[in-house]
């Protein structure tokens, strides 16, 4: 109990030092703005993530943490690193170009590796969670999302404690608002997203060099895609910029898309293929086979639990549809140790306790 209480408390300390260093910078009615301004584009993209996560929906807390450590321990550490990098760019290449030093080797470096330790966290702790790709796409996502909250904050900030509203000044406003909020906000997820996949992959094979190697590979791309990117802002002019933005981050990022509408299939099979043995088990009715093979029958099922018998029963039925994915995922290599088998064992009450709920519940709710 102690780990979680001190983990938040450092968490909270973390963002309070991040809101004073950016009140003292820009103002507290910069930051007000920076915040509103910054919820636009992280709201889209948490909001991509959650779709990309409907079959096996993480823990909320785990993605709640996730987006916390990538707003508040991984920009304060990047925060920290990097400004000693550009002290010491400026000390040994002479004043002005520690930044560059800071913006094309420190971050790239520094960043992808504090946005990709909750990952391997989550990897590492608690490994049931991680069941492939898609988990690994997820966290990471989250991390970075937050990351890029924070960063957002500032940059908008600043743009309006510089430029304010008026006069013609907004255009820079809105100049900083269209470059980070509308034509790059999924730069820092898909960068972090390359490490994702690589514990992904790592979490499927019981090849111990491929767990070992597919995760770095992932960090490195990452780390490359964030110099690539950089470096086009910071020393190729808007001409570069466009370029790279167009013919390699674009691409990417639909690349990025298409792996993840693959995986999802590939969950949707992994499922439907898990239900008839399900079934033979007595875990769920036959009749039930058809709501839960695809993800418009199990929202129709949470709806029309909801509208009969209320928001507890349809969370109940939510429960009992991820209990039954996670058990598929589980049995897709069979259950090879004591911890696969207490794993499921404890998905299985966890399964006839949310149905047993929602039964309880649909039975007593009150005639609408």
């Amino acid at each position: 109990m102690l780990l979680p209480v001190v983990g938040l408390i450092v968490v909270a300390l973390c963002g309070l030092f991040l809101f004073g260093l950016a009140t003292a910078r820009v103002g507290v009615g910069a930051v007000a703005i920076g915040v509103l301004a910054a919820l636009v584009p992280v709201a889209v993209v948490v909001a991509g993530f959650l779709w990309v996560d409907r079959w096996e929906p993480e823990p909320a807390k785990l993605l709640l943490l996730a987006f916390a450590w990538g707003a508040c321990i991984a920009t304060i550490t990047a925060l920290v690193i990097n400004s000693g990098a550009e002290a010491v760019g400026d000390i040994l290449l002479g004043s002005g170009n520690g930044s560059k030093v800071s913006a094309l080797v420190s971050a790239p470096l520094v960043e992808e590796a504090a946005k990709d330790a909750f990952v391997l966290l989550i990897f590492w702790r608690r490994s049931a969670e991680f069941d492939g790709v898609v988990d690994g796409i997820v966290y990471a996502g989250f991390s970075a999302a937050g990351f890029a909250f924070t960063e957002n904050i500032y940059y908008f900030g600043r743009a309006f404690a510089e430029y304010g509203f008026g006069n013609g000044a907004n255009a820079g406003v809105l100049a900083a608002f269209f470059l980070r909020g509308v034509l790059s906000p999924f730069t820092h997820p898909l960068f972090a997203v390359m490490a994702g996949i690589g514990f992904g992959v790592a979490a499927r094979t019981r090849q111990r060099w491929l767990r070992v190697v597919a995760p770095l590979a992932g960090y490195l791309a990452g780390v490359c895609l964030h110099a690539l990117w950089n470096s086009a802002a910071t020393l190729g002019g808007s001409k570069a910029f466009l370029t790279v933005y167009f013919l390699i981050m674009v691409p990417l990022f639909i690349g990025v898309v298409y792996v993840i509408v693959l995986q999802r299939r590939r969950e949707q099979r992994i499922v439907a293929a898990a239900l008839p043995k399900m079934v033979a088990d007595r875990w769920i009715a036959k009749s039930e086979v058809s709501l839960l093979a695809s993800l418009s029958g199990r929202r129709a099922w949470r709806r029309q639990a909801r509208r009969e018998s209320g928001r507890a029963a349809a969370r109940a039925v939510g429960l009992y549809q991820a209990s039954v994915s996670e058990l598929a995922f589980l049995g897709r290599n069979r259950i090879r140790s004591e911890e696969d088998q207490r794993r499921q064992d404890e998905l299985l009450r966890t399964l006839k306790t949310a149905r047993a709920d929602a039964v309880r519940l649909a039975t007593t709710a009150e005639p609408r």
